[in-house]
Protein backbone atom coordinates (compact mmCIF):
# COMPACT_ATOMS: atom_id res chain seq x y z
CA UNK A 1 0.00 0.00 0.00
CA UNK A 2 2.73 2.60 1.02
CA UNK A 3 4.15 1.42 -2.44
CA UNK A 4 1.31 2.30 -4.63
CA UNK A 5 0.90 5.73 -2.62
CA UNK A 6 3.93 6.57 -3.38
CA UNK A 7 3.56 6.14 -7.11
CA UNK A 8 -0.15 8.11 -6.54
CA UNK A 9 2.27 10.97 -5.33
CA UNK A 10 4.89 11.08 -8.03
CA UNK A 11 2.17 11.07 -10.85
CA UNK A 12 0.83 14.82 -8.93
CA UNK A 13 4.25 15.61 -8.97
CA UNK A 14 5.43 14.38 -12.40
CA UNK A 15 3.66 17.55 -14.57
CA UNK A 16 5.54 20.03 -12.27
CA UNK A 17 8.60 18.56 -14.22
CA UNK A 18 7.55 18.36 -17.48
CA UNK A 19 5.53 22.10 -17.15
CA UNK A 20 9.54 23.62 -15.92
CA UNK A 21 10.95 22.13 -18.79
CA UNK A 22 8.20 22.81 -21.55
CA UNK A 23 8.31 26.74 -20.46
CA UNK A 24 11.33 27.49 -20.31
CA UNK A 25 11.31 27.38 -24.19
CA UNK A 26 8.28 29.99 -23.79
CA UNK A 27 9.20 32.49 -21.41
CA UNK A 28 11.75 33.59 -24.27
CA UNK A 29 9.25 35.05 -26.12
CA UNK A 30 8.40 38.41 -26.35
CA UNK A 31 4.69 39.38 -27.05
CA UNK A 32 3.71 41.59 -29.78
CA UNK A 33 0.22 43.06 -31.03
CA UNK A 34 -1.71 41.68 -33.93
CA UNK A 35 -1.20 45.40 -35.66
CA UNK A 36 2.92 45.08 -34.95
CA UNK A 37 2.73 41.31 -36.52
CA UNK A 38 1.12 41.87 -39.04
CA UNK A 39 3.01 44.88 -40.33
CA UNK A 40 5.88 43.63 -39.87
CA UNK A 41 5.10 40.53 -41.53
CA UNK A 42 3.73 42.74 -44.81
CA UNK A 43 6.90 44.17 -45.04
CA UNK A 44 9.12 41.07 -44.84
CA UNK A 45 7.76 38.12 -46.27
CA UNK A 46 8.83 37.27 -50.01
CA UNK A 47 5.01 37.53 -51.13
CA UNK A 48 4.46 41.35 -50.81
CA UNK A 49 8.03 42.01 -51.51
CA UNK A 50 7.82 40.03 -54.92
CA UNK A 51 4.50 41.91 -54.98
CA UNK A 52 6.27 45.44 -54.74
CA UNK A 53 8.60 44.87 -57.11
CA UNK A 54 6.25 43.72 -59.78
CA UNK A 55 4.71 47.09 -59.15
CA UNK A 56 7.83 48.57 -59.49
CA UNK A 57 8.60 47.06 -62.88
CA UNK A 58 5.34 48.06 -64.31
CA UNK A 59 5.54 51.57 -63.40
CA UNK A 60 9.27 51.36 -64.99
CA UNK A 61 7.63 49.69 -68.46
CA UNK A 62 4.93 52.37 -67.97
CA UNK A 63 8.01 55.34 -68.25
CA UNK A 64 9.33 53.15 -71.20
CA UNK A 65 6.58 53.09 -73.41
CA UNK A 66 5.66 56.27 -73.03
CA UNK A 67 9.14 57.59 -73.78
CA UNK A 68 8.50 55.12 -76.67
CA UNK A 69 6.90 58.41 -78.57
CA UNK A 70 10.05 59.98 -78.29
CA UNK A 71 12.91 59.56 -81.02
CA UNK A 72 16.41 58.51 -79.90
CA UNK A 73 19.00 61.48 -80.46
CA UNK A 74 22.85 60.85 -81.43
CA UNK A 75 25.95 63.01 -81.48
CA UNK A 76 28.85 61.74 -82.77
CA UNK A 77 32.70 63.47 -83.07
CA UNK A 78 35.89 62.02 -84.50
CA UNK A 79 39.21 62.49 -84.96
CA UNK A 80 41.66 60.06 -86.93
CA UNK A 81 45.64 60.91 -88.22
CA UNK A 82 46.65 58.72 -90.85
CA UNK A 83 50.47 58.60 -92.17
CA UNK A 84 53.09 55.93 -93.61
CA UNK A 85 54.15 55.63 -97.57
CA UNK A 86 52.76 54.47 -100.64
CA UNK A 87 53.96 53.17 -103.80
CA UNK A 88 53.84 55.54 -107.00
CA UNK A 89 55.74 54.23 -109.86
CA UNK A 90 57.67 51.92 -107.72
CA UNK A 91 58.98 54.02 -105.65
CA UNK A 92 57.50 54.42 -101.95
CA UNK A 93 57.01 57.93 -101.41
CA UNK A 94 55.09 59.25 -98.08
CA UNK A 95 51.17 60.11 -97.95
CA UNK A 96 50.46 63.57 -99.28
CA UNK A 97 47.57 65.74 -97.48
CA UNK A 98 47.07 66.26 -94.34
CA UNK A 99 47.04 63.70 -91.43
CA UNK A 100 44.31 64.58 -89.38
CA UNK A 101 41.09 64.57 -90.79
CA UNK A 102 37.47 65.05 -88.41
CA UNK A 103 33.92 64.30 -88.58
CA UNK A 104 30.93 65.66 -86.36
CA UNK A 105 27.16 64.51 -86.99
CA UNK A 106 23.79 64.62 -85.36
CA UNK A 107 21.76 61.87 -86.03
CA UNK A 108 17.99 61.42 -84.87
CA UNK A 109 16.69 57.76 -84.61
CA UNK A 110 13.55 56.61 -86.93
CA UNK A 111 10.94 58.43 -85.76
CA UNK A 112 7.72 56.27 -86.02
CA UNK A 113 4.88 58.43 -87.58
CA UNK A 114 1.84 55.99 -87.62
CA UNK A 115 2.00 51.88 -86.83
CA UNK A 116 -1.94 50.97 -86.19
CA UNK A 117 -2.07 52.29 -82.63
CA UNK A 118 -0.08 49.71 -81.39
CA UNK A 119 2.36 52.10 -79.25
CA UNK A 120 -0.78 53.37 -77.73
CA UNK A 121 -2.76 49.66 -77.02
CA UNK A 122 1.12 48.66 -75.41
CA UNK A 123 0.55 51.54 -73.42
CA UNK A 124 -2.75 50.71 -72.78
CA UNK A 125 -1.77 47.38 -71.98
CA UNK A 126 1.37 48.17 -69.68
CA UNK A 127 -1.23 50.63 -67.29
CA UNK A 128 -3.55 47.75 -67.16
CA UNK A 129 -0.92 45.61 -66.07
CA UNK A 130 0.47 48.17 -63.57
CA UNK A 131 -3.21 48.29 -61.92
CA UNK A 132 -3.32 44.48 -61.87
CA UNK A 133 0.32 44.66 -60.00
CA UNK A 134 -1.20 47.32 -57.67
CA UNK A 135 -4.46 44.99 -56.74
CA UNK A 136 -1.70 42.16 -56.26
CA UNK A 137 -0.30 44.41 -53.76
CA UNK A 138 -3.03 44.50 -51.60
CA UNK A 139 -4.22 40.76 -52.64
CA UNK A 140 -0.82 39.65 -51.17
CA UNK A 141 -0.72 41.90 -48.18
CA UNK A 142 -4.25 40.77 -46.64
CA UNK A 143 -3.06 37.24 -47.45
CA UNK A 144 0.01 37.64 -45.57
CA UNK A 145 -2.06 39.26 -42.81
CA UNK A 146 -4.21 35.89 -42.99
CA UNK A 147 -1.36 33.71 -42.52
CA UNK A 148 -0.32 36.33 -39.23
CA UNK A 149 -3.80 36.02 -38.04
CA UNK A 150 -4.56 32.34 -38.18
CA UNK A 151 -0.55 31.63 -36.72
CA UNK A 152 -1.77 34.74 -33.97
CA UNK A 153 -5.08 32.97 -33.26
CA UNK A 154 -3.18 29.80 -32.97
CA UNK A 155 -1.19 31.11 -30.56
CA UNK A 156 -4.27 32.60 -28.60
CA UNK A 157 -5.86 29.19 -28.61
CA UNK A 158 -2.80 27.20 -27.31
CA UNK A 159 -2.48 29.06 -24.37
CA UNK A 160 -6.52 28.78 -23.80
CA UNK A 161 -6.20 24.94 -24.49
CA UNK A 162 -3.40 24.74 -21.90
CA UNK A 163 -5.41 26.62 -19.48
CA UNK A 164 -8.37 24.69 -19.92
CA UNK A 165 -6.12 21.57 -19.31
CA UNK A 166 -4.71 23.29 -16.49
CA UNK A 167 -8.07 22.87 -15.11
CA UNK A 168 -8.43 19.69 -15.89
CA UNK A 169 -5.33 18.60 -14.02
CA UNK A 170 -6.81 20.17 -11.08
CA UNK A 171 -9.69 18.30 -11.03
CA UNK A 172 -8.08 15.07 -11.46
CA UNK A 173 -5.48 15.71 -8.60
CA UNK A 174 -8.45 16.31 -6.46
CA UNK A 175 -10.29 13.88 -7.53
CA UNK A 176 -6.97 11.27 -6.95
CA UNK A 177 -6.66 12.61 -3.56
CA UNK A 178 -10.18 11.74 -2.86
CA UNK A 179 -10.51 8.12 -3.70
CA UNK A 180 -6.93 7.39 -2.35
CA UNK A 181 -8.13 8.98 0.92
CA UNK A 182 -11.21 7.13 0.61
CA UNK A 183 -9.25 3.86 -0.62
CA UNK A 184 -7.24 4.18 2.86
CA UNK A 185 -10.07 4.26 4.99
CA UNK A 186 -11.65 1.55 2.91
CA UNK A 187 -14.59 2.70 0.96
CA UNK A 188 -13.32 2.77 -2.37
CA UNK A 189 -11.42 -0.03 -4.09
CA UNK A 190 -7.81 0.59 -5.26
CA UNK A 191 -9.37 0.68 -9.11
CA UNK A 192 -10.91 4.40 -8.08
CA UNK A 193 -6.85 5.29 -7.44
CA UNK A 194 -5.66 3.39 -10.49
CA UNK A 195 -8.53 5.35 -12.51
CA UNK A 196 -7.75 8.90 -10.96
CA UNK A 197 -4.10 8.37 -11.65
CA UNK A 198 -4.76 7.65 -15.53
CA UNK A 199 -7.27 11.18 -15.27
CA UNK A 200 -4.15 13.13 -13.84
CA UNK A 201 -1.69 11.52 -16.52
CA UNK A 202 -4.67 12.55 -18.95
CA UNK A 203 -4.42 16.17 -18.17
CA UNK A 204 -0.59 16.07 -18.31
CA UNK A 205 -0.88 15.42 -21.99
CA UNK A 206 -3.01 17.60 -22.67
CA UNK A 207 -0.70 20.04 -20.82
CA UNK A 208 2.33 19.29 -22.88
CA UNK A 209 0.34 19.18 -26.42
CA UNK A 210 -0.90 22.68 -25.70
CA UNK A 211 2.43 23.70 -24.65
CA UNK A 212 4.22 22.24 -27.64
CA UNK A 213 1.25 23.67 -29.81
CA UNK A 214 2.05 26.74 -28.23
CA UNK A 215 5.79 26.52 -29.49
CA UNK A 216 4.99 25.63 -32.85
CA UNK A 217 2.35 28.56 -33.13
CA UNK A 218 5.12 30.77 -31.77
CA UNK A 219 8.02 29.82 -34.39
CA UNK A 220 5.46 29.99 -36.76
CA UNK A 221 4.28 33.41 -36.01
CA UNK A 222 8.24 34.15 -35.70
CA UNK A 223 8.75 33.33 -39.55
CA UNK A 224 6.18 35.58 -40.26
CA UNK A 225 7.32 38.67 -38.57
CA UNK A 226 10.69 37.65 -39.69
CA UNK A 227 12.60 38.78 -36.49
CA UNK A 228 15.42 37.58 -34.98
CA UNK A 229 13.98 36.83 -31.69
CA UNK A 230 10.87 34.48 -31.02
CA UNK A 231 7.76 36.73 -30.51
CA UNK A 232 4.17 35.50 -29.08
CA UNK A 233 0.91 36.73 -29.27
CA UNK A 234 0.05 39.13 -25.83
CA UNK A 235 -2.23 37.80 -23.46
CA UNK A 236 -4.48 40.88 -23.34
CA UNK A 237 -5.81 39.63 -26.66
CA UNK A 238 -6.97 36.50 -25.77
CA UNK A 239 -11.13 38.15 -25.85
CA UNK A 240 -13.96 37.39 -27.01
CA UNK A 241 -14.11 37.37 -30.91
CA UNK A 242 -15.10 41.36 -31.94
CA UNK A 243 -18.37 41.62 -33.98
CA UNK A 244 -18.56 42.73 -37.63
CA UNK A 245 -20.27 46.26 -37.48
CA UNK A 246 -20.98 45.95 -41.55
CA UNK A 247 -24.05 45.10 -43.03
CA UNK A 248 -24.22 41.95 -45.50
CA UNK A 249 -25.41 43.97 -48.36
CA UNK A 250 -22.23 46.34 -47.59
CA UNK A 251 -19.88 43.59 -47.22
CA UNK A 252 -21.43 42.11 -50.49
CA UNK A 253 -20.35 45.00 -52.28
CA UNK A 254 -16.65 45.36 -50.70
CA UNK A 255 -16.43 41.71 -51.81
CA UNK A 256 -17.20 42.52 -55.33
CA UNK A 257 -14.59 45.39 -55.46
CA UNK A 258 -12.49 43.36 -53.51
CA UNK A 259 -8.16 42.82 -54.23
CA UNK A 260 -9.05 39.38 -56.53
CA UNK A 261 -11.66 41.43 -58.34
CA UNK A 262 -9.45 44.11 -58.73
CA UNK A 263 -7.22 42.24 -60.02
CA UNK A 264 -9.08 39.97 -62.77
CA UNK A 265 -10.74 43.27 -63.84
CA UNK A 266 -7.08 44.95 -64.80
CA UNK A 267 -5.67 41.68 -66.45
CA UNK A 268 -9.63 41.69 -68.32
CA UNK A 269 -8.20 45.32 -69.25
CA UNK A 270 -4.56 44.35 -70.18
CA UNK A 271 -5.98 41.33 -72.31
CA UNK A 272 -8.61 43.84 -74.68
CA UNK A 273 -5.79 46.22 -74.60
CA UNK A 274 -3.56 43.25 -75.85
CA UNK A 275 -5.56 42.32 -78.19
CA UNK A 276 -6.15 46.13 -80.13
CA UNK A 277 -2.09 45.96 -80.43
CA UNK A 278 -2.29 42.54 -81.87
CA UNK A 279 -4.56 43.79 -84.41
CA UNK A 280 -1.59 46.39 -85.59
CA UNK A 281 -0.04 44.87 -87.69
CA UNK A 282 -2.57 44.43 -90.67
CA UNK A 283 -2.06 48.47 -90.87
CA UNK A 284 0.46 50.50 -92.54
CA UNK A 285 3.54 51.79 -90.78
CA UNK A 286 4.95 54.90 -91.34
CA UNK A 287 8.30 56.49 -90.19
CA UNK A 288 11.14 59.16 -91.02
CA UNK A 289 14.44 59.21 -90.31
CA UNK A 290 17.03 62.68 -90.20
CA UNK A 291 20.42 62.74 -89.87
CA UNK A 292 22.95 65.88 -90.15
CA UNK A 293 26.41 65.69 -90.81
CA UNK A 294 29.53 67.99 -90.85
CA UNK A 295 33.29 67.44 -92.21
CA UNK A 296 35.60 69.88 -90.63
CA UNK A 297 38.81 70.74 -92.56
CA UNK A 298 41.92 68.60 -91.95
CA UNK A 299 44.87 69.67 -90.20
CA UNK A 300 48.67 69.48 -89.55
CA UNK A 301 48.26 68.79 -86.50
CA UNK A 302 45.40 67.96 -83.81
CA UNK A 303 43.11 70.41 -83.40
CA UNK A 304 39.56 69.84 -81.22
CA UNK A 305 37.86 72.01 -83.74
CA UNK A 306 38.96 71.19 -87.08
CA UNK A 307 41.47 72.83 -89.12
CA UNK A 308 41.13 76.21 -90.66
CA UNK A 309 39.04 77.03 -93.97
CA UNK A 310 35.25 75.85 -94.86
CA UNK A 311 33.37 72.88 -93.78
CA UNK A 312 31.53 70.33 -96.11
CA UNK A 313 28.13 69.62 -94.68
CA UNK A 314 25.43 67.17 -95.09
CA UNK A 315 22.04 66.35 -93.95
CA UNK A 316 19.28 63.13 -94.93
CA UNK A 317 16.02 63.20 -94.73
CA UNK A 318 13.67 60.22 -95.38
CA UNK A 319 10.44 58.68 -94.85
CA UNK A 320 9.70 55.59 -94.85
CA UNK A 321 5.81 53.26 -95.99
CA UNK A 322 5.94 49.66 -95.18
CA UNK A 323 3.14 47.28 -95.19
CA UNK A 324 3.77 43.05 -94.93
CA UNK A 325 1.57 41.51 -97.51
CA UNK A 326 2.07 37.75 -95.60
CA UNK A 327 4.39 37.32 -93.06
CA UNK A 328 4.17 33.39 -92.58
CA UNK A 329 0.98 33.63 -90.79
CA UNK A 330 2.46 35.45 -87.57
CA UNK A 331 -0.65 38.47 -87.57
CA UNK A 332 -2.99 35.55 -87.65
CA UNK A 333 -1.39 34.14 -84.87
CA UNK A 334 -1.18 36.67 -82.58
CA UNK A 335 -4.08 37.93 -83.09
CA UNK A 336 -5.54 34.43 -82.54
CA UNK A 337 -3.50 34.44 -78.98
CA UNK A 338 -5.07 37.62 -78.32
CA UNK A 339 -8.13 36.67 -78.41
CA UNK A 340 -7.59 33.25 -76.74
CA UNK A 341 -6.05 35.47 -73.65
CA UNK A 342 -9.33 37.61 -73.87
CA UNK A 343 -11.99 35.19 -73.31
CA UNK A 344 -9.69 33.69 -70.85
CA UNK A 345 -9.46 36.96 -69.14
CA UNK A 346 -13.00 36.95 -69.21
CA UNK A 347 -14.07 33.82 -68.03
CA UNK A 348 -11.67 34.50 -64.42
CA UNK A 349 -13.09 37.86 -63.85
CA UNK A 350 -16.57 36.26 -63.94
CA UNK A 351 -15.69 33.22 -62.04
CA UNK A 352 -13.51 35.57 -59.49
CA UNK A 353 -16.47 37.15 -58.24
CA UNK A 354 -18.76 34.49 -58.03
CA UNK A 355 -15.99 32.91 -55.75
CA UNK A 356 -16.14 36.13 -53.90
CA UNK A 357 -19.59 35.84 -53.40
CA UNK A 358 -18.98 31.77 -52.52
CA UNK A 359 -16.70 32.67 -49.58
CA UNK A 360 -18.38 35.72 -48.22
CA UNK A 361 -21.32 33.63 -47.65
CA UNK A 362 -19.23 30.70 -46.36
CA UNK A 363 -17.01 32.68 -44.18
CA UNK A 364 -19.78 34.93 -43.01
CA UNK A 365 -22.24 31.53 -42.13
CA UNK A 366 -19.18 29.87 -40.39
CA UNK A 367 -18.81 33.14 -38.10
CA UNK A 368 -22.37 33.70 -37.30
CA UNK A 369 -22.82 30.22 -36.45
CA UNK A 370 -19.30 29.89 -34.65
CA UNK A 371 -20.76 33.16 -32.39
CA UNK A 372 -23.97 31.03 -31.17
CA UNK A 373 -22.18 27.98 -30.59
CA UNK A 374 -19.96 30.05 -28.39
CA UNK A 375 -22.72 31.66 -26.50
CA UNK A 376 -23.86 27.92 -26.18
CA UNK A 377 -20.60 26.79 -25.06
CA UNK A 378 -20.45 28.88 -22.19
CA UNK A 379 -24.02 27.88 -20.81
CA UNK A 380 -22.67 24.02 -21.21
CA UNK A 381 -19.64 25.04 -19.24
CA UNK A 382 -21.99 26.42 -16.80
CA UNK A 383 -23.73 23.37 -16.37
CA UNK A 384 -21.02 20.98 -16.40
CA UNK A 385 -19.34 23.07 -13.57
CA UNK A 386 -22.30 22.73 -11.44
CA UNK A 387 -22.87 18.77 -12.35
CA UNK A 388 -19.22 18.18 -11.83
CA UNK A 389 -19.51 19.94 -8.36
CA UNK A 390 -22.61 18.22 -7.32
CA UNK A 391 -21.24 14.74 -8.43
CA UNK A 392 -18.35 15.13 -6.32
CA UNK A 393 -19.92 15.75 -3.69
CA UNK A 394 -22.04 12.44 -4.09
CA UNK A 395 -18.82 11.00 -4.79
CA UNK A 396 -17.34 11.94 -1.25
CA UNK A 397 -20.78 11.13 0.27
CA UNK A 398 -20.35 7.62 -1.50
CA UNK A 399 -23.83 8.10 -3.50
CA UNK A 400 -21.92 8.19 -6.51
CA UNK A 401 -19.78 5.65 -8.31
CA UNK A 402 -16.68 7.18 -9.40
CA UNK A 403 -17.49 6.32 -13.43
CA UNK A 404 -20.22 9.18 -13.03
CA UNK A 405 -17.82 11.81 -11.89
CA UNK A 406 -15.52 11.01 -14.35
CA UNK A 407 -18.20 11.13 -17.17
CA UNK A 408 -19.53 14.61 -15.36
CA UNK A 409 -15.25 15.48 -15.86
CA UNK A 410 -15.52 14.33 -19.39
CA UNK A 411 -18.20 16.64 -20.04
CA UNK A 412 -17.07 19.65 -18.90
CA UNK A 413 -13.48 19.19 -20.25
CA UNK A 414 -15.56 18.88 -23.71
CA UNK A 415 -17.79 21.90 -22.99
CA UNK A 416 -14.29 23.69 -22.64
CA UNK A 417 -12.62 22.19 -25.76
CA UNK A 418 -15.79 23.40 -27.80
CA UNK A 419 -15.53 26.99 -26.69
CA UNK A 420 -11.82 27.10 -27.44
CA UNK A 421 -12.42 25.47 -30.74
CA UNK A 422 -15.90 27.98 -31.33
CA UNK A 423 -13.98 31.19 -30.73
CA UNK A 424 -10.92 30.01 -33.26
CA UNK A 425 -13.27 29.05 -35.90
CA UNK A 426 -14.93 32.62 -35.72
CA UNK A 427 -11.86 34.45 -35.54
CA UNK A 428 -10.52 32.80 -38.61
CA UNK A 429 -13.74 33.59 -40.62
CA UNK A 430 -13.43 36.86 -39.72
CA UNK A 431 -10.04 37.18 -40.84
CA UNK A 432 -10.87 35.44 -43.89
CA UNK A 433 -13.43 38.21 -44.51
CA UNK A 434 -11.33 40.83 -44.48
CA UNK A 435 -8.84 39.25 -46.83
CA UNK A 436 -11.80 38.86 -48.81
CA UNK A 437 -12.59 42.72 -49.30
CA UNK A 438 -9.24 44.08 -48.49
CA UNK A 439 -10.23 46.40 -45.88
CA UNK A 440 -9.89 45.42 -41.56
CA UNK A 441 -12.90 45.10 -39.77
CA UNK A 442 -12.93 47.13 -36.26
Amino acid sequence: MKVFVKNVVATMLFPAALCAQSLSGLSDAKPISLDDAVRLAQINQPQTILARNALRTGESTIRTTLLGYLPSLGLATSASQRGGTQIVGGVPIPVSGKPWSYSQSVAIGTVTLFDGMSRWNNYRTAQANLNASDAAVTTAQYSVSLNVKTSYYAVLSAREFEAAAQRQLEQAQQQLRVSTAKMNAGSATRSDSLSGAIAVSIAQQAILSAQNNLLNANAQLTRYVATSFTVTAMPADTADVAAIGVGDSELMTLALQGPAVRQSIASLGASEAAQRAAQAPYLPTLTMTAAYGKTPPQSQDFKFAGGEGPSTTSTQFGFNLSYPLFNNYQREAGLVTARVGLENAEASLRDARFLAQQNLTTQLNTYRTNLLSIELNKLQIQAAEENVRVVQQQYNLGTKQLLDLLTAQTSLDNARTSLITSRLSARLAKANIESLIGRDIK
